[in-house]
């Protein structure tokens, strides 16, 4: 068959990989940070303005773009039915942009289809696609820039692409910088359109940060700066790194401080990419692309101990494209190294993900979204506020105003965390006096139980051991094998 005849086979392998990836929707795997973005979304509708609590402006969510694709959801499909859609549009978005990817790296369309495939079953290809957050719309936009802008040369890709990727999210500079780099020592020339768009990307985002909220960068990287800032010594850092490496690195997270199988995927990632990059190809150009931003996003992100898996989502799929590559172009026993990533490596990771979502979707949908749904119940006044960490189902699905410990939906916490990060519980009930506190630990008991006794009653318990249950057998056995959540004390106050 001619590669005009199977011109569309790619086209059916993105079909294919939508299809598989929308069965993990039953899982109910759903990110607590994508349930932020949704409701700043919906506040937006609700009193028109960006914001988290009523008329408050304040950047609640890690990224512009998402909440202005989430707003238009909701107002399409409503919302109590817009999550299915835009978790549908966001697996779409993805697998167009490893559409996007394989015309880079390939040229006939079978290794496409093929790649497309083994790519888009791949742990974090999954997590992006279907856990609610921006990376489906974000690696469009980046795949969408080298495809248009870097290989078909159209000037309007450097203009528009930059602008939308660092609206979608502002440590995307680290992604446009690489590119930059590679390109110049690649073509030694400037690319000025491309320059521009990287000026007019920084301006519009940093313009809109500030005549909108007032503030330069988004609250949301302030927030963490601050309640995470820790002064590490070498030794410290040496530690953790050691630590959490390999949950970075590797695609799935292995509760030890060692981690050989990430070693062994990382080796063989480097000799995978030395190998090609060897070889007099076009596709090198965008290889060094991928694997450069792939290493230095990890690297930067990690070494200011951000510790949110989502950030590494993107870089750990693109590390492993030279894997998949290798693989693919083999001329001779093609179909052994084939067999043997997917019998090896493959599969094995599409099952623990499988286990993964299931487990988490349960701590996550029926666990921690219960107690949302129980507050909705309960409480009817939504003015009324409540004190927790994190600022995800719970809020989303009780309606109530929230302060979350962190600052990420209320700024007036980060002064309690300047002043005392110890005691930011204890000096915001004494000003604010919040009607609810959620809790993972009991607050009745340690040195400033007299002081929660005083003020507050214990309303519920809620036990993610209760929620270990199912009367399917295999799901049963998948909770117990991986519990997922955390057990809370809800508290009222006393009137």
């Amino acid at each position: 068959m001619s590669q005009a005849q199977n011109k569309y086979i790619p086209i059916y392998a993105v079909v294919f990989s939508v299809i598989v990836k929308c069965l993990f929707f039953l899982t109910h795997h759903i990110q607590e940070d994508a349930f932020i973005t949704w409701r700043v979304a919906q506040n937006l509708m609700d009193y028109g303005v960006i914001g988290f609590n009523g008329d408050t402006k304040i950047s609640a969510s890690t990224t512009h773009l998402y909440v202005f694709v989430s707003y238009i959801f909701n107002l399409i499909f409503g919302k109590a039915n817009f999550i299915i859609p835009i978790l549908t549009f966001n697996t779409i978005l993805f697998s167009v942009g490893s559409l996007l990817l394989s015309h880079l790296l390939f040229q006939n369309n079978w290794h496409k289809a093929l790649f497309i495939i083994l790519f888009g079953i791949l742990p974090p290809a999954i997590k992006i696609s279907i856990l609610g957050m921006e990376y489906g719309i974000l690696f469009f936009l980046e795949m969408a820039l080298l495809y248009y802008g870097f290989k078909k040369q159209q000037k309007w890709a450097f203009i528009l692409f930059p602008i939308l990727i660092l609206f979608t999210r502002v440590d995307t500079v680290i992604f446009l910088g690489i590119v930059f780099l590679v390109d110049l020592f690649w073509n030694r020339k400037l690319r000025w359109e491309y320059i521009l768009g990287g000026i007019l990307g920084v301006a519009v985002c940093v313009s809109f940060n500030w005549f909108y909220f007032g503030e330069w960068v988004n609250n949301t990287i302030v927030a963490k700066k601050l309640a995470y800032d820790n002064a590490f010594t070498l030794q410290q850092n040496i530690e953790y790194f050691i630590l959490n490496y390999g949950n970075f690195w590797g695609m799935l997270k292995v509760p030890s401080d060692f981690n050989p199988i990430t070693i062994l995927i990382i080796i063989f990632e480097l000799v995978c990419f030395i190998y090609l990059v060897k070889q007099k190809e076009k596709r090198n150009y965008f290889l060094w692309i991928i694997f450069l931003f792939g290493w230095v996003k990890q690297i930067v992100f990690l070494s200011q101990k951000s510790l949110f898996d989502w950030y590494y989502w993107v870089p750990q799929i693109l590390l492993f494209v030279p894997v998949i590559v290798f693989v693919i172009t083999q001329k001779t026993r093609r179909n052994f190294w084939l067999a043997s990533l997917v019998i090896f490596y493959i599969v094995p990771m599409l099952a623990f993900q499988t286990v993964h979502s299931i487990a988490t979707g349960n701590g996550e949908w029926n666990y921690r979204r219960s107690i949302g749904l129980f507050l909705n119940q309960y409480e009817k006044d939504k003015n009324q506020w409540i004190l927790l960490e994190p600022a995800g189902y719970v809020p989303y699905f009780s309606g109530l105003k929230t302060i979350d410990e962190v600052g990420l939906v209320d700024k007036k916490i980060q002064e309690e965390i300047k002043k005392d990060k110890s005691s930011i519980w204890i000096n915001t009930i004494e000003k604010r006096h919040p009607k609810y506190l959620l809790a993972n630990k009991d607050l009745f008991e340690g040195k400033n139980g007299e002081f929660y006794r005083s003020k507050y009653t214990l309303l519920k318990e809620f036990r993610i051991k209760d929620h270990l249950k199912s009367e399917n057998p295999l799901l049963e056995k998948i909770y117990r094998l991986k519990p997922s959540g955390t057990d809370y004390n809800l508290y009222v106050r006393i009137n």
